[in-house]
């Protein structure tokens, strides 16, 4: 095998080629000489002639090949499906109609020794899609285009909310106590301090104090890390789109993503009528709004609230198969009814509005609902997309908020808040009326790309460890 050059110049694409060309009729010739390189995923031979698809992040053009015309013609017919190549020949349309380059000049520029899968179906073991997602990419049209509309639904996220008037900002990865959401951490340690810091669980408590400082809108799209189990909607490490704005609350919040939501609808699928797992959905504002305990209601016929008796709201609980562990309050005991019996019935969209305050350390007091906080959750399809509150602003109130989470950590809750005092010092300073939203931006490409599981949407998902031989 002759080396390798050490580098390329292409001068030009299959999809560039196809727009360029899309007039030129059968058996045609552009007396144009181009470059293009990529992979070669099929070939065919037919005595003297030989064709191939070539394959480049683009798209796929055909390459034409001759005994008469190109270099090399017996290495050209030996190369492995999968190798990469680059080819220099005239545009062409062949008397069959396909858009090609007719090769003068080739060369191999990596050998694939692994095979590509099935030329049809491509890679059809699941395992080794999510594990060799390299070799899945190439294999598979829709891994690709999936990860490819991921990357343009972030930047357009981007600029959406740049023109809404937020401005990005990057907060810490380590953290010196986990805080703002309810999680495991994961926990690392600091040799030159001799501390433990653990990777954040959210941005949250950050991004409020640069509000505290004087940013009125902002944002930070941050991959995040959960000490949790994997599931069709669980990663432990995965992306998420948290924002803050001063003078807002929860109701300004449920406006700012039902326009996101539909505008990145109308943009990269054309609608706001989509289908996901084969049903309807509409996600055009304005979205359902209800409470969780009118939902729990409609859904299983339980009508049970915060000032449910004891006893009863416990006899309801167990019989909607949710155990009710020592500690739980009366609004744990909702939360955990609503997403046994109702959470995942939901098609939605519909904001979930007003939880519990025993559930809601961060959130304020509603303003007419004693006992509940000014927080919502958007469910689509049965799924979590989004979590929101108007703030909680008081230091005090924060700071009594904390000292109950830790009272719960001390009983074994792994999950309850640790109290961060400097977040109840930057309280003090003042943090005016704010409304703060997160979205989880996994879950939202799913959405858009009608992927079942967030594995799907992540270029390299978390998988158990494999021996490889």
């Amino acid at each position: 095998m002759i080396e390798p050059p050490y580098r390329l110049e292409p001068d030009a694409t299959a999809a560039g080629l196809a727009e360029r060309y899309a007039e030129l009729e059968a058996g045609g010739e552009t007396g144009a000489t181009v470059t293009v390189a990529g992979r070669m995923m099929l070939r065919r031979e037919m005595g003297k002639l030989a064709f191939a698809t070539l394959r480049d992040s683009s798209g796929s053009i055909q390459l034409f090949a001759g005994a008469k015309w190109t270099a090399d013609f017996d290495g050209f017919v030996k190369l492995s499906l999968g190798d990469w190549i680059a080819a220099t020949g005239e545009v062409v349309r062949t008397r069959t109609g396909e858009l090609s380059v007719k090769v003068s000049e080739w060369v191999q520029l990596a050998e694939a020794r692994r095979s590509f899968g099935d030329k049809f179906r491509g890679i059809s073991d699941v395992d080794t899609r999510y594990r060799q997602r390299y070799a899945d990419l190439w294999a598979n049209e829709d891994s690709r285009r999936v990860l490819l509309l991921r990357s343009r639904i972030i930047s357009w996220t981007r600029r959406w909310l740049e023109d809404q008037g937020f401005v990005e900002v990057e907060t810490p990865i380590f953290h010196p106590m986990p805080g703002g959401a309810a999680a495991r951490p994961f926990v690392t340690h600091h040799n030159s301090l001799d501390v433990d810091l653990y990777l954040r669980i959210a941005p949250e408590l950050y991004l409020k104090r640069l509000v505290v400082g004087g940013f009125e809108r902002v944002y930070e799209i941050a991959r995040v890390f959960r000490n949790e189990g994997l599931s069709p909607r669980h990663n432990p490490e995965f992306t998420m789109l948290e924002l803050y704005q001063a003078y807002a609350d929860y109701t300004d919040m449920m406006v700012l993503v039902e326009q996101m939501v539909a505008g990145m609808a109308a943009e990269f699928l054309g609608t706001t009528e989509v289908t996901y797992g084969g049903r309807p959905l509409s996600l055009g504002a304005p979205w359902r709004r209800a409470t969780m305990t009118e939902l729990i209601e409609e859904h299983s016929g339980l009508k049970v609230d915060l000032g449910t008796e004891a006893e009863e709201l416990a006899r309801v609980a167990s019989g909607a198969g949710v155990r009710v562990e020592p500690g739980w309050g009366p609004g744990k005991v909702l939360l955990e009814i609503f997403e046994k019996t109702t959470e995942a019935a939901l098609w939605g969209p519909v904001h979930v509005m007003d939880y519990p305050k025993e559930v809601s350390p961060l959130a304020r007091d509603h303003r007419s609902r004693p006992g509940y906080v000014e927080r919502f959750e958007s469910i689509v399809a049965g799924r979590e997309l989004c979590n929101a509150f108007s703030e909680l602003i008081d230091p005090d109130e924060q700071r009594a908020r904390f000292e109950e989470q830790a009272r719960a950590k001390a009983s074994g809750d792994e999950e309850a808040m640790a109290r961060d005092d400097d977040y109840v010092r930057a309280l003090e300073y003042g943090l005016p009326p704010t409304g703060g939203i997160g979205i989880g931006m996994d879950r939202l490409v799913m959405l858009l790309t009608d992927s079942d599981a967030i594995r799907d949407v992540i270029a390299f998902p978390t998988l158990r460890p494999e021996t490889l031989s």
